[in-house]
């Protein structure tokens, strides 16, 4: 007879480990973001995105033809700083 003894938690940590993996293959594969993808990834609609970041100095954003562009690692960056400069109540 063979018994088998599976740890949960290493087998939920390679499970995870692997999830981030796809995660940053995804995120990789976007150069660029335009407003519909900003708008999903903040969770902001575009009135709130404005209001809020959109006319910072700092804010990546390039104007192509009638749309907007965003880099995708420049913009991750920026949201995430802008996020730690927010007033915490």
């Amino acid at each position: 007879m063979i018994n088998i003894q599976v740890d949960e938690n290493e087998v939920r940590k390679l499970y995870l480990e692997k999830i981030e993996e796809q995660i940053k293959k995804i995120d990789t594969e976007l150069i660029f973001w335009d407003s519909a993808e900003l708008k999903r990834r903040t969770g902001m609609s575009w009135g709130t995105i404005q209001k809020e970041f959109f006319f910072d100095p700092r804010f990546p954003k390039y104007k192509v033809g009638r749309d907007w562009r965003f880099p995708a690692e420049e913009t991750k960056q920026f949201l995430i700083n802008w996020l730690k400069e927010q007033p915490r109540n």
